[in-house]
């Protein structure tokens, strides 16, 4: 990559990382908090809700506004929605604040995503895209590893300074951008947009998606995060529940999922999808995933599920930078539209997985990771279908041609 290359993807890394650590700064002191102002579980899990339904409404809204209107403004206006949900948050006890607050940094979320995503298309090549979005990715599990770590250092100062600290990071982020980010899209040529109604509903976005030669993957970010959700929604219960496991057990176990996704990110995906394409390593590694659900099932200790654990997050780290790479391959200029979708996908996946898994949980723990490896066998299934096609399909215009 060239000095400019590096430069615009280190400032993209710290926005990813500031957005995500600055949510996780609020993780390990946020029960403590709900339970000060005498709500719980209800309001938690409503938080997470109301955060990824707004995201799946306006993903694929702001991912045609990324395309027509560029893709600076739709980040910093992510930036600035994520900061205005975390002064808010300081600023009020009232729980409907508090879900207002969730439901404008979901729609902060919504902005962001996909346009750092397109950004990462539009300055780099093919062959350069994988480790693009997978140092992007990379930045977005340290802010997942970090930010609580912070979060539970600043709660000694007291509860609430947490909520300030990401609030101020936040603003800075958005200065920054304003002062270091430059527009990234070049001026399209007429038609370059496709033939996208400029009024098209959420659920004509959905339905043309399937259209779409990207479609199959953009399933698979579904039933990925669907997955991942359901399995860390019921991870500590179930560790707990099964194993007799400390909270400080649980926390070893999901820091170390996030520092082994930082590592997976940084020095292997590039290197793997260089040498075996995004294919050969999507089927391999949901492979892996699948078989990791499935020892899951029979897991007799600790120390074995802990494993087996860091087994499912290296495939799903491996997994997410393959995904958004192939996507933004096959959307050509429509990348705000198909990143769009993507977190769209996987904000579907982000809302059923740990509702669905609640509820199979209560009637038995192991039910969870059963539904996540009969999805996984049938996407598994499609993927390798889908491989074949694109196959065939390759050869018939080569022969075609000849």
């Amino acid at each position: 990559m060239t000095k400019d290359q590096r430069k615009k993807l280190t400032i993209l890394m710290i926005n990813m990382f500031i957005a995500i650590g600055s949510f996780g700064i609020i993780i390990p002191i946020l029960p403590a908090y709900l339970e000060s102002i005498n709500q719980g579980g209800t309001a938690a899990g409503l938080m997470i809700a109301i955060f990824a339904g707004a995201q799946l409404i306006f993903s694929p809204i702001a991912g045609k506004w990324t395309d027509q209107y560029g893709r600076r403004k739709m980040i910093i206006y992510g930036l600035i929605g994520l900061t205005a949900s975390m002064f808010v948050f300081y600023g009020t006890n009232s729980i409907w604040w508090l879900y207002i607050s969730r439901f404008i940094g979901g729609v902060g979320a919504a902005l962001l995503v996909p346009a750092i995503f397109a950004y990462v298309a539009d300055i780099t090549t093919m062959d350069q895209r994988a480790k693009g979005n997978s140092l992007v990715s990379a930045a977005m599990s340290l802010g997942i590893v970090i930010g609580p770590g912070v979060g539970g250092f600043l709660a000694d100062f007291g509860l609430k300074m947490p909520f300030l600290i990401s609030a101020v990071v936040s603003l800075v982020a958005v200065v920054f951008s304003i002062i270091v980010l430059k527009e990234s899209q070049h001026d399209l040529p007429s038609g370059a947009m496709g033939d996208i109604p400029e009024d098209e509903s959420m659920a004509r976005k959905m339905v043309r998606s399937v259209k779409m030669p990207y479609f199959i993957p953009l399933i698979i970010t579904l039933v990925m995060s669907f997955g991942l959700m359901a399995y860390e929604s019921v991870l500590g219960l179930f560790v707990d529940n099964q194993f007799g496991a400390s909270p400080q057990d649980i926390a070893i176990m999901v820091t170390s999922t996030g520092i082994i996704s930082v590592i997976v990110q940084l020095f292997i995906v590039d290197r793997i999808v260089s040498r075996f394409g995004e294919g050969t390593v999507l089927t391999m590694f949901i492979g892996v995933a699948t078989f990791g659900f499935l020892l899951s099932l029979f897991a007799s200790s600790y120390v074995l599920f802990f494993g087996i654990t860091l087994l499912i997050f290296l495939a799903t780290s491996i997994l997410r930078p393959v995904l958004n790479t192939l996507i933004s391959k096959l959307a050509g200029n429509e990348q705000g539209f198909a990143m769009g979708m993507n977190n769209a996908y996987m904000s579907i996946g982000n809302v059923l997985g740990p509702t669905l898994a609640g509820l199979l949980y209560d009637v038995k723990i192991v039910y969870p990771f059963v539904l996540g490896l009969i999805l996984l066998v049938i996407t598994l299934a499609t993927t390798i279908v889908w491989q074949k096609r694109a196959l065939n399909n390759k050869f018939k215009v080569k022969m075609e041609k000849a």
